[in-house]
């Protein structure tokens, strides 16, 4: 039989503890990155006019599943915003719009509470 090795890391010579650097900002939820691509696709949608599953995949190279998919998860679930689709000579657009969220985010909340 051999034995086990041990998974514990081998003590530090030094006697000094290594924390994870942190943000001086705080937590990574606090603030968003203005130029990452969720963050592109909401500017788009928040826009009065609009934006199209074509214009999305142009402006992150995602698929166009990977975009509905970020549309059903990340701003109508995650987000909890009012997301509308309307059908126009262009296609469909979708689009932020202001006010109360999603009913889909109103039963979230009212889960949580």
């Amino acid at each position: 039989m051999t034995k086990r090795k041990s998974r514990r890391p081998a003590a530090r010579k030094t006697g000094e503890i290594r924390t994870p650097a942190r943000s001086a900002a705080g937590s990574p939820k606090s603030a968003a990155r203005p130029d990452t691509k969720h963050a592109r696709i909401i500017a788009m949608l928040r826009g009065p006019a609009g934006a199209t599953i074509a214009a999305m995949m142009t402006a992150t190279e995602w698929q166009p599943h990977s975009v509905r998919g970020f549309l059903a998860g990340v701003v109508r679930k995650k987000l909890g915003l009012n997301l509308i689709a309307e059908q126009t000579d262009k296609g469909r657009v979708y689009r932020i719009r202001d006010g109360k969220a999603s009913s889909v985010a109103a039963e979230r909340a009212k889960k949580a509470a």
